[in-house]
Order: structure tokens, then sequence, then C-alpha cells
């Protein structure tokens, strides 16, 4: 079995000798990310081409240029983040200096996902370099051409005594498990999850698990119907359904589905042509053994294939696939699809739809389609998801002022915009008490109550101060007359016999 032991101690020795910790260095080596993606454009599109036969827009769109977009925003970010961020004072700390200080944990693991292989392997790095780490990165060996791409370019962009990169499947994997991290973050399944997870609290190392679920879809019979499934058979045949938020399953009334079924047919139709197989625009599944499992469970459904059902084992294609008369016992209903296949489940209302929801595992995302408002405010209220999306699949997690992330069994932790940067920073609390000169002098006047004898007839008073420490919106007038009362109280309490 690999040994990485050498490997992590040497890239734990040069984040200790505070190489990464220049703010400087940080952005040099988010932008040799960028001119990577740049440079090696071809690259890395034939690459995402051989592994899933991804057209150019969606390795432009969700990978290459979501990356590009990333270093953007951390660049513009990243002075203003990595500043010391002073906190409100109280009674307690006006002659004080108090900040949290932004600090990078130390030596990161990042492991990727198949699915979108460079994204996932790369969207977490960059903020974890923003945030002053030095990091291992682990692609995922199922999208072996990304891997190697990955692999082999890297090193050669950004600084490799800081940023290193193990190709490898699961004896690597377990490998680098074993190895003492400062923080690891997993993208993929929940069962590996689990293990990643297991294996972090053997070192009580921090972790963030991107896992995913059964993310759920209610449509109600409201707004545009053509528009709202078109919406939805985006979200779930783009990348031939391999996507964590992907739309698992819809819940609709009886009248909904029979006015969606043709519609899906006619959309697949206008996107795919006659044939879906012969579209250049339709993903494959990425191994055999991934579409061994979605023909096992589609072949072991009770519910009728109402569109598509078609796969070809050689090209590894399965069709853009429904289900309709689907039941809660089903084999869809009994893990992550994580294919191109949609299981129609009919409900009675809005409310049927939230009881069966949260008898499940919490899911990665929540899509609700209705223009009523009572319907979304009950939705959002009444269940628990990583996110929630109304009238839209996927785009939420493009949004980079909201966070990205699961609860419960869909993971832990969260990403994207300034949310990466704080998931790879440790806020270190700071308090700074002056000793000496006028300042020194009036807090320890203020705080002199602390030592004994103590004096009875102060309980209350210091009991009444430690209530009310939070000084919202304190005028310098205000606070001055504080500190003169502090003052005047630390002398008393203090007063020689």
């Amino acid at each position: 079995m690999a040994d990485y032991t050498d490997l992590v101690a040497g890239v734990r020795a040069s984040f200790n000798s505070g190489r990464s910790k220049n703010v400087e260095w940080r952005k040099e080596q988010l932008r040799a990310v960028d001119r990577m993606l740049v440079e090696n454009e071809s690259v890395f599109l034939s690459a995402l081409k051989s592994d899933l036969n991804k057209p150019a827009q969606d390795s432009y769109m969700a990978e290459i240029d979501f990356l590009r977009n990333d270093v953007i925003s951390l660049l513009r970010h990243i002075d203003e983040w990595t500043q010391d961020r002073y906190v409100a004072k109280s009674p307690l700390t006006l002659m004080d200096t108090v900040l949290n200080h932004p600090e990078p944990f130390g030596v990161v693991l990042v492991m990727g996902a198949w699915n979108f292989p460079l994204h996932l392997s790369l969207a977490p790095l960059l903020p974890a370099i923003a945030a002053g780490n030095c990091a291992v990165v682990k692609p995922s060996e199922i999208a072996p051409a990304t891997a190697s791409a990955i692999s082999q370019l890297l090193p050669k962009y950004m600084d490799q005594a800081c940023i290193r990169v193990v190709e490898g499947g699961i004896p690597e994997t377990t490998a680098l498990l074993k190895e003492r991290f400062d923080y690891i973050f997993y993208t993929g399944s929940t069962p590996v999850g689990k293990i990643v997870g297991a294996a972090a609290n053997a070192h009580l190392t921090p972790c963030t698990l991107e896992l995913g679920g059964k993310s759920p879809v209610y449509m109600d019979e409201s707004g545009d119907l053509e528009v709202k499934v078109k919406r939805l058979l985006w979200g779930k045949f783009n990348n031939a359904g391999q996507i964590c938020v992907a739309p698992d399953y819809l819940l609709c009334t009886k009248a909904v589905a029979e006015k969606m079924v043709p519609l899906a047919k006619k959309i697949v139709k206008e996107w795919y042509g006659e044939k879906p197989e012969n579209s250049p625009d339709y993903c494959r599944i990425v191994s055999p053994r991934h579409l061994e499992r979605l023909t096992s469970l589609l072949s072991s459904t009770t519910g009728l294939v109402a569109v598509g059902g078609g796969t070809n084992p050689e090209t590894k294609y399965m069709a853009p696939t429904i289900v309709t008369g689907v039941s809660w016992e089903d084999s869809l209903m009994q893990s992550e699809i994580f294919g191109p296949i949609l299981p129609v489940i009919t409900v009675n209302s809005a409310d049927e739809a939230i009881k069966e929801i949260n008898q499940r595992e919490k899911p990665l995302a929540l899509y609700i389609f209705s223009d009523h408002t009572e319907v979304v405010e009950q939705f959002k209220q009444r269940t628990s998801s990583g996110g929630i999306l109304v009238n839209d699949v996927v785009l939420h997690l493009s949004v980079e002022e909201l966070p990205f992330g699961g609860v419960g069994h869909s993971g832990m932790g969260a990403y994207h915009g300034k949310y990466g940067f704080e998931t790879f920073t440790h806020m270190k609390p700071v308090l700074v008490k002056e000793i000496s000169g006028t300042l020194g002098w009036l807090g320890e006047k203020l705080s002199g109550f602390r030592y004994p004898p103590y004096d009875e007839k102060a309980i209350g008073m210091i009991r009444n101060m430690l209530k009310n420490r939070a000084l919202p919106g304190l005028g310098w007038v205000r606070s001055l007359s504080l500190v003169a009362v502090g003052a005047a109280m630390g002398y008393c309490f203090n007063m020689p016999e």
C-alpha cells in the first residue's frame, strides 16, 4: 500500500515555514490556476469529453469558466477577508482591543468527485489557498482523463512545495486518510462520506462533507407548465443526471403528471432529436459499473416507463427516462439515483408532499414549482434541506453569495464565495489589554472588582453590568461616561478599609 507520510510531512514543513500565509503568495497561486485553465483549455475539454462525453458548452459553464469566476471573486475580496475583524465592545472591554484574526488551518486534503471532475477537484482548493492553507488534492479516479490532466498540469503552475496532487483509487485514498491533516474536504456519496468522516474523527480533524441524497421536486398546477417541465428536465438530464443536486424524484398530483409526460416527450425530442444516443449534447454514464447499477434499478421498478428507458452498454448510454406510477417502496426510491431516471410519485396536496419528504433523510436540495406564495412558504418553514430553489433547479449553487452545502445525510459544512474562505479559516479570537499608561490604569480600575477580597455590596452592580454587556451604537459621550463610572467603581471596590 502507498505511504504518503513523507509527502504530507513535506507539505506541512512548507506550511510551517509561513510561505502560504503571505497574501501575495496566495494571489500568485490563484492567478496560476487561472493561467492553467486558459492555456490548457483544449486539454480539459478533451478530458471531460473522454470521461463523460461532456459538450463544450457544459464544460465551459460548469467547469472551466465556473472556476475562473471563482478566481476572480477571491482575488477581488482576498485583501478584505484576510484582515483582522474587530468586534463590538462591552463595558468590560472598553479599554481593550478585541478582534478575530483569520488564520489558515494548515494542511488541507481536498478529495474531488467524478461527475464534475475538474470543478469539484479545484473549486474547494481555491478558497483553501486564498485562506493561506497548503493542500493535497486527490482527483477522482473514476474520471481518469481529467484526473490525469490535473495531476500533470497543476504541478507545472502551482508551488509544488505547498500544493501536491495524488492520483489513484481506493488503496491510495485509504492511505491518504490515515495521515493527519488539519482539514478535510470531501465531495461524493453519503456512504463514502461516512468513511471519510470516521477517518477525520480519528485525528479530531474538522471536515466538510459535500454529499447528496434524493432531492425532491414538488410541482403544482399553477403557472406555465411547459416552462416548469423544461427547467425540471434540464436539471435532471444535464450531465446525464450525474449531479449532486439533480432533481431525484417528482411529487405532483395525478392531473399534473398526465399533462407533464407528453410535454416531456416533446421537450426531449426538441433537445436531443429522435435518438438522444446520437446527440452531441447528451452525456454518458461515467462507467460500466454505474450503468449496470442504473439498469438494475430501472429493471426492478414496478412503475411505468413513460419516456425513454433505452441503454447501450458499449457506449455507456442511458436514455433520458421518466417513470410514472412509482411507489415509495419502489427500487427507484431506495437510494439516490444519480442518473437520467425521473420517478414520478402522485400526491394529493403540498401538505402530503411535505409530510412524505419529512419522513426521509434531509436532501441536499429541495425544489418547488409553484406560483402560490403560501405553498412556497409552507415548504420553507416545514422542511429541512441543504437549500431551496423555487421555480427552477440546480442554479442556486452558482450564486456565490449563498452558502452551498448539505444537512444531515446530505452533508455538513458549506462553501462558495466568502463561505468557502471561511470554511478553510480558523477565526482566532484575540483580546489585547493595556497594562501601562492611562488606558492601562483605567482598564485596571474598570475591572478591579475581580480581585479579592470581594465586596458583597458590589455583587448586584457587578451582575447587572455583566448582564448588560452589549453596547450597540455606543456614542463617544456615553463611552466616556461608562469609563468614568467604571473607573469610580474600580476605585471604590478596591478602597482600603
